[in-house]
């Protein structure tokens, strides 16, 4: 299930793509699959060692070509990223920047590693949807919980924290309205309890929602995206 919108993100074949915070490498399958030399980076070492191994059965099963696809995962911090200066022509950084105190940190890494002209898409929680999960449950986010997140951003305050550091904010949008509910069900009956009847039959609608897509579901998520979108996705270019 994509976050980032592969059109806004006007990516060619060939270009140099970093997915920092990669996990388990949606995005990155995705741009190579469009023909990208792919970096999948991340600090949790496990989810770069399963990104690798599917990266691999992509490559065997047909789906990557072997002799024109360039990809490579890494473990590495975002606050001190292991690449050139003006390195990608892309990145993506979905659902990282809430969990970093030193959110402004990364993104002048990520201002650093982007060439000149390239396009960033900064995805993170929505604030209407994450401010109700952060009032259903205390155990969501930091500092109840290490590695949770720790703020609830404004389009406004994304858009100056990349400004700050050399990058000037375009186009936007909201994605994943269906999956806010899912949060707050989750956090009303307490986050981690994921064996709750209802969380269990709302998750199995979700799964049947990204398998099959139908029309009426895609079209319920556009209409309500512009204010129950989970994520909120910001793209930004370097001048």
């Amino acid at each position: 299930m994509l976050t980032v919108d592969y059109d806004r993100l006007y990516l060619e074949p060939g270009m140099a793509v970093l997915d920092l915070g990669a996990g388990f490498g949606r995005h990155a399958f995705e741009s190579a699959r469009r023909g990208a030399r792919v970096v999948a980076a991340d600090f949790a070492f496990n989810e770069m060692e399963s990104t690798r191994s599917t990266f691999a059965a992509m490559i065997d099963a047909g789906e990557l070509d072997e002799g024109t696809t360039h990809v490579g995962c890494t473990q590495a911090d975002g606050l001190g990223l292991p690449f050139a200066n003006n390195s990608f022509d892309r990145i993506i950084a979905s659902e990282i920047l809430e969990h970093v105190p030193d959110d402004l940190g990364v993104m002048t890494e990520l201002c650093r590693v982007l060439k000149p002209g390239g396009i960033i898409a900064a995805t993170v929680p929505a604030t209407l949807p994450e401010q109700i999960c952060w009032w259903l449950d205390d155990g969501y986010h930091a500092p109840k919980v290490v590695g949770g997140h720790v703020r609830i951003y404004t389009r406004a305050e994304l858009t100056t924290k990349l400004e700050s550091v050399g990058l000037e904010p375009t186009e936007y949008h909201r994605a994943h309205a269906l999956h806010s509910p899912y949060w707050w069900l989750k956090c009303a009956v307490g986050v981690t309890n994921d064996s709750h009847p209802l969380v269990r039959l709302y998750l199995r609608f979700l799964t049947w929602d990204i398998v099959k897509a139908p029309r009426i579901t895609r079209l319920a998520d556009r209409i309500l995206n512009p204010v129950l979108g989970k994520s909120l996705v910001q793209y930004a270019v370097k001048a």
